[in-house]
């Protein structure tokens, strides 16, 4: 056979039929008896090979915003989660598509509705034990980010559940159906030796994901704050039982919590940039805080006296074990206290925000945003001091 014929094509043109691509302008050319499965696509970060049927979502088109296509088809597992709907409004508000696997009940949903533009956002119940569930949510989709994970365990799934057993089916599902770019949340003090159970889990599932997908990119946030966070807002609550128990008094650990917002920023930037393929990120927070002063600069803020108290670790894990009986979300758990009482790991031969781009936000920035809200009245508008943690050295 001859040549094969050649198109010029052009970024604002759209679509020709169903299941032909969609030709758009960019001065590139792409020969027209390539099948369908081998389609080059010039995006904004680069040329990436489909390796699946290709479909106008995945053809980046327009100017930018929500009401563009991004070129992005995401399936988010985990989106009604804390750091979920952030993902899902930064994905949303570039114009990409995204799948919303979700086994809650609708009204759980509404919030997210509008975060992206008309037919954009895409929810389909779906069983995490059901493999045929999980390929029906990630077929159509060139990115898979995992997100899923609770901070207790139920009598339906445990740690190993829902760190370890249901990632390592998603990735290896995702691999099989050709994904380009699968994204794993872990956390920044996941560790085999851990006393939390939580964290060892999470160090398990780490390198489970890392053999099922090779090129996934893995993210280790430490404690993330934000609106609806149970970091700030834990300690902050704990004024109603009359004072602050920490272990230690919280002066032997020293912890560096990550905005989610920037979180959300990384997931976004290592999902356009090309180099981030088999890469794990560590994301903390700009400054090191001991627990001590930094649940002192919570109750400063918030305008409520610190009473902290010294409580033995077995003695707190005793209280604990009260707050598991409630059948549904535990306001403490024996896990949560390990978890933070840990003190947060450094890993500077890992990237981190620089490389993906992002300047992260110190938490004296964004407290105020999550403790005005337990102000009493007469303090809800007040002008916000001066008043800063201590620092420790990063």
């Amino acid at each position: 056979m001859g040549q094969p014929q050649l198109l010029w094509v052009c970024q604002s043109l759209t679509t020709l039929t169903g299941r032909n691509f969609i030709l758009i302008s960019h001065l590139c050319q792409i020969p027209v008896n390539v099948p369908n499965s081998l389609l080059f696509l010039v995006a904004g970060h680069g040329i990436s090979v489909l390796h699946r049927q290709v479909h106008h979502a995945v053809i980046p088109h327009g100017r930018s915003g929500r009401s563009s296509v991004s070129g992005i088809v995401a399936t988010v597992f985990g989106a009604t989660g804390f750091l979920g709907r952030y993902v899902v409004n930064r994905l949303g508000r570039i114009g990409s598509q995204v799948i919303i696997p979700y086994r809650c009940d609708q009204y759980d949903l509404m919030y997210l509705r509008p975060m992206g533009d008309l037919g954009q956002l895409l929810f389909m119940e779906w069983d995490c034990r059901d493999k045929d569930s999980i390929q029906r949510a990630v077929q159509h989709s060139n990115v898979v980010i995992n997100l899923i994970g609770k901070e207790w365990e139920t009598k339906n799934f445990k740690f190993e559940d829902e760190f370890v057993n249901i990632p390592q089916i998603i990735a290896q599902i995702s691999k099989e159906a050709g994904v380009e770019k699968f994204i794993h949340i872990s956390h920044l003090n996941a560790d085999m030796r851990s006393p939390s159970k939580y964290l060892r889990n999470k160090a398990v599932g780490e390198k489970i994901v890392r053999e099922e997908f090779p090129d996934a990119v893995i993210l280790k946030p430490s404690e993330m704050f934000g609106r609806e966070d149970r970091f700030l807002n834990h300690y902050a609550n704990m004024r109603w039982f009359g004072g602050v128990p920490l272990v230690s008094l919280g002066k032997k650990t020293v912890k560096q919590p990550v905005y989610v917002v920037d979180v959300a920023k990384a997931i976004i930037n290592a999902i356009k940039n090309p180099d981030a393929k088999g890469k794990t990120y560590a994301l903390a927070g700009p400054h090191r805080y001991l627990l001590y002063d930094m649940v002192e600069y919570i109750y400063t803020v918030s305008h409520h006296p610190f009473i902290p108290y010294p409580l033995p670790r077995p003695l707190y894990h005793l209280v604990a074990r009260f707050f598991e009986m409630n059948p549904f979300e535990p306001w403490l758990t024996r896990d949560k206290i390990d978890r933070f009482h840990t003190t947060d790991m450094r890993f500077p031969d890992l990237p981190g925000f620089e490389e993906l781009g992002i300047e992260p936000t110190p938490l004296e920035q964004k407290a105020i945003e999550v403790l005005r809200r337990h102000r009493r009245f007469r303090w809800l508008d007040a002008e916000l001091e001066e008043v800063k943690p201590k620092t420790q050295p990063v």
